[in-house]
Order: structure tokens, then C-alpha cells, then sequence
């Protein structure tokens, strides 16, 4: 049986499990509840790239009855245009040839199971990227958000904050984007949506300040998480640069250790260009993890994988959808089962 239909089955039987549950026990039965609703959120939020790769990996199936040249040439096409990446896909291509000729595999019908176990090993394989938050045992736990203007990074903060306050974690969000007009403005008024405690000063504020009087205020008000928002300018990587080394060291002078995550928000609908963001800021500052924004709103779902490939970062959240609970925790098993379970 390959990957897939493992990951299959275990969510059938997760759900013929669940149903099993006596509808008396309402705390088993909200975690049935919550368990069906992120294994929906994913089906839901990678429809337009389930319909649109997958669609096209079926035609494929269809289209050929035997294995040839030209059946993988267009499975290289279809694999690119889900921007898996060139480099990626070429890699691929060598490993399904190679296992094709091992097996002796002639049908197509029979590689489609195949064909979604090796787009699986590439994420899993050589190490295993840890998608967890690294949370403190002692103090507050403190999480820098970067990346470029626009890609969703204060509204990622907002969802976050609204997951952690679901958890009963008591939060402070931490406006040091102070540059850009609004910013300020836009994580106070994601504070008041989901009732969390907020911290600036005035616009054009020293956001390295700002940093250091809001974790001094979360460590004397016993918060458990500070979320920061910085700024998202890339075009001077030297300026941009200098200013979260000083921020990071500002968080070393209160935190031990600094930083517990430095998460970089990339937009999945720019595509390469979102590779290429990520690549410039791992130059400049220590990144933990990737949130993938508004994989909801592409049909190039194959992202997740080039990320893995090309920068070897883990995609610790990924947002899909508007509402805030379309933020999720990315689970492998449950993007691939979301993406390819109309395939099988």
C-alpha cells in the first residue's frame, strides 16, 4: 500500500473512530469536532490547486495507456506549472524514471499512486523539518514575524493571536513595523477583534524601542507570547538587515536565548517570487519557519514542496482562508491528503 492510501485510511478510520464517541463526553466530542473541521478547512482552503493539478495529473492518466516519453514530458509541464520549482521537478523526474524502469511499471494507472508517494519523500525525506512552535518554559515565549509588505504578515499575526487566546494564553501583540503608514493602526485593531493586549509608541518610533518596552511589559504582566510585527521593506537588505540585528540583540538583553521563532510570512500566489523572498531573508536574519498565506487563492499548491527543496525551511502555518480559523497548523499528511484525494 502506498503513502497515500495510508494517510487515507488513517483519516477514515480516525473518523469511523470518532464516531464512536458518546456524544455525552462533550470534551471528546469537541476534539472530534475541531479534528473533522482542520481535515475540512484543508480540503477546502487547496481546492483551486486540487482542481487545477490534479485535474490535470487525471487528463494525463487518461490521455495515455502506455508509459512513454512524451507521457513525461507532460508530467513535467503539470508538475512546473504547480510551482514545485525547476530544480525540484527535475530531481523528480529522475527518481519516477528510475523507479519506473526498476519496477517495470508500463501503466499510468498505475503511477498515479506512485507519483504522489515521491511528491511525499520529497518533503519528508533526508531530515524531518520540525512544524511546531518552539514554546518557552520559562517566561514569554516571544515570536518575530518578517517578510515583505503586503504578504499578510499583521493579519497572520491577528489569526495567531486568536488561536493562542482559544488556548488561553494570555498575549500581547507588539507593533514595531512603524515606518509603514497604517501598520500601527491595522495590529491595534486585530487586537481589539480577537481581545488581546496591544503595545506601540508613535509612528516613525525606534522599532527596536518599541521591542524592548513591550517584552519588558510582557515579562512584568506574566504574558505567555509576545507576537512581533516588523517591518517589510527588502528593497536596502543592509538596512533591513542592521535593523533586526538590533532588534534580535535588544530580545537577547531580556530573553535568554532571544528570539524563540523568527517566522518569515511569504504570499503562496506570488509563486517563485515567494522563493526568492525567502532565499534574501535567510541571508539576513535567522529564520525558524515559513507561513504560507492565501494558499487558498492559487492553483499552485506545489509551493510547499519547492520550499522544502529550495530553502530547507520548515512551513510551520499555512492560511486558508479569511476567517480566523482558516490559519492553520501545516500537517504533510493532511496537505497531501487535501490535495490529491480526488485523485485516487
Amino acid at each position: 500500500m502506498g503513502i497515500f492510501n495510508k494517510i487515507k485510511n488513517i483519516f477514515k478510520n480516525q473518523a469511523e473512530e470518532q464516531s464512536n464517541i458518546v456524544n455525552s463526553n462533550s470534551k471528546l466530542q469537541k476534539n472530534k469536532t475541531n479534528k473533522e473541521n482542520n481535515i475540512k478547512i484543508y480540503e477546502k482552503g487547496l481546492t483551486k490547486s486540487r482542481e487545477g493539478f490534479v485535474s490535470r495529473l487525471a487528463n494525463l492518466t487518461n490521455k495515455y495507456n502506455k508509459i512513454t516519453e512524451e507521457y513525461f514530458d507532460e508530467l513535467e509541464e503539470i508538475l512546473i506549472m504547480a510551482d514545485i520549482g525547476i530544480n525540484t521537478v527535475m530531481e523528480f523526474m529522475e527518481k519516477l524514471k528510475e523507479r519506473v524502469k526498476r519496477e517495470k511499471i508500463e501503466n499510468p494507472e498505475d503511477l498515479k499512486e506512485i507519483i504522489v508517494d515521491e511528491l511525499f519523500i520529497i518533503y519528508v525525506n533526508d531530515e524531518v523539518l520540525v512544524n511546531k512552535i518552539n514554546y518557552s518554559n520559562n517566561g514569554p515565549t516571544v515570536i518575530l514575524f518578517v517578510g515583505v509588505n503586503g504578504v499578510g504578515k499583521t493579519t497572520t499575526i491577528g489569526k495567531m493571536a486568536y488561536q493562542l487566546k482559544k488556548d488561553n494564553k494570555k498575549v500581547l501583540l507588539v507593533a514595531a513595523d512603524t515606518f509603514r503608514a497604517g501598520a500601527i493602526e491595522q495590529l491595534k485593531e486585530w487586537s481589539n477583534k480577537v481581545d488581546v493586549a496591544f503595545y506601540s509608541k508613535e509612528e516613525g518610533a525606534d522599532p527596536s524601542s518599541v521591542v524592548y518596552e513591550g517584552i519588558e511589559k510582557a515579562k512584568q504582566e506574566n504574558y505567555d507570547i509576545v507576537l512581533i510585527d516588523t517591518a517589510g521593506r527588502l528593497q536596502n537588505k543592509v538596512n533591513l538587515m542592521k535593523e533586526l540585528e538590533k532588534m534580535n540583540k535588544v530580545i537577547a538583553s531580556l530573553i535568554e536565548g532571544g528570539a524563540h521563532e523568527t517566522l518569515l510570512v511569504l504570499d503562496a500566489t506570488t509563486g517563485q517570487n515567494g522563493i526568492s523572498q525567502a532565499k534574501s531573508f535567510k541571508e539576513i536574519t535567522n529564520i525558524t519557519g515559513i507561513v504560507l498565506t492565501k494558499l487558498d487563492g492559487t492553483a499552485k499548491g506545489g509551493i510547499v514542496l519547492a520550499i522544502k527543496s529550495e530553502v530547507n525551511l520548515p512551513v510551520k502555518y499555512i492560511g486558508l482562508g479569511e476567517a480566523k480559523e482558516d490559519l492553520q497548523v501545516f500537517d504533510i499528511e493532511k496537505y497531501i491528503y487535501g490535495l490529491f484525494k480526488d485523485l485516487m
